[in-house]
Order: structure tokens, then sequence, then C-alpha cells
């Protein structure tokens, strides 16, 4: 008897791997400040860096969840592709229960810690921090001289990546749905005969 695939969820866990890969170089979401920029922000849940006039900021508690985050995505990953060669193994299910949400996840806490940190920049700070296209930054009046007006144009907005992240979310939550379908249509083994 051939071994059936959850296609569905074979191409989530390829893409959860290509997007970890991806999201290395390329970012999620972009803060720049300035035209051309004096300093710019890449947000992604494996790559989050802050370059100021060319030189890049880091710090090794940001780098450990950076890692951490990736680790995880690959560890969805590679189950979710060892769980589509076996979905109608006894483990499968708790496998995929495993691997699906991962993407799901990332998704989701990496909007709320978007739209958090823009929220607490400009109530705690005053700075403004749009999440999508061009504005003119100024800083709050407690900062600067007074009378000074220092305003500076900022452009921010999600990249290609995130998108495609959302696509990868959707294929891991599509290959949960699709897994009923299969468990469904796998025959049970008939029961063994009862004792005389």
């Amino acid at each position: 008897m051939q071994s059936k695939i959850n296609i569905i969820a074979l191409v989530a866990g390829v893409s959860t791997l290509l997007l970890i890969v991806i999201s290395l170089f390329v970012p999620w979401w972009q803060f720049s400040v300035g035209n051309p920029a004096i300093a710019k922000v890449n947000v992604s849940p494996v790559n989050l860096n802050l370059n100021i006039l060319g030189n890049t900021l880091s710090d090794p508690i940001v780098y450990a969840l950076n890692i951490g985050s990736a680790l995880t995505l690959a560890a969805g990953g590679i189950i979710m592709l060892i769980y589509s060669v076996k979905p109608d193994k006894s483990y499968s299910k708790k496998l995929l229960g495993f691997a699906y949400k991962k993407p799901l996840y990332a998704v989701i806490l990496f909007v709320i810690g978007l739209f958090s940190l823009t929220f607490l920049a400009d109530r705690f700070s005053g700075i403004s921090v749009p999440l999508m296209g061009s504005s003119a930054m100024s800083l709050p009046q407690g900062m600067m001289p007074e009378g000074a007006n220092i305003s500076v144009g900022v452009t921010a907005g999600f990249v290609w990546p995130f998108y495609f992240a959302i696509v990868v979310a959707g294929l891991c939550v599509a290959a949960r749905v699709y897994h009923r379908k299969i468990s469904v249509s796998t025959p049970l083994p008939p029961p063994p005969p009862a004792p005389q």
C-alpha cells in the first residue's frame, strides 16, 4: 500500500525554511530616517538591526532572540516536512500540531510587537512612528531648546517577505485542515477477531 503525502504540508515545510533564509537578508518591515537615510531599522523575526550613519549597532540579547526565533521556525519547518511524508502515522497529528503553529505565531507576534513599538514610541517619547508611508517626524518640545523645531522625513513600510510569511502561515493552517481529509479517508484496519 502506497503511503499518502500531504502535499500542502510539504509545500508549507519547504516555504517555512525558505522564509527563514529570505528573512535573514530581507526585512519584513523597514523604517528609514532622512533622505538619504541617516538611520535605518530593518526588522524581521530572525534579523533585527539598526544602522546609523553606516554603522550597524548590535545587541547580544537581540542577537540571541533572533537565533531563538530562527531555530523555532526551522524546527517547525523540518517537523512539517517529516509529517508531510508520513501523515497517516499515529504520531503524525502531534507533529502537525507542533509545526503548523510556528509561522502563524511568528506573523501574529511580529504584528503585535510592531504595533506595540509604534504605540509606545508615540505615547512615551512623543515621537510618531508611521507603520506605512512617509511623514515628517518632529522631536518633542522637551528634547529641544525653547522655540526650536527640528523635523526630518521618515518612511516606513512592510517589505515583500512579510506578505510571503502570511502566505506561509496560511499554507500551514491549510495543511492542518487538509489533515482532517486525509485522516477521514484513511481506512482503519479491521478489528482483530474476537476470542472464542
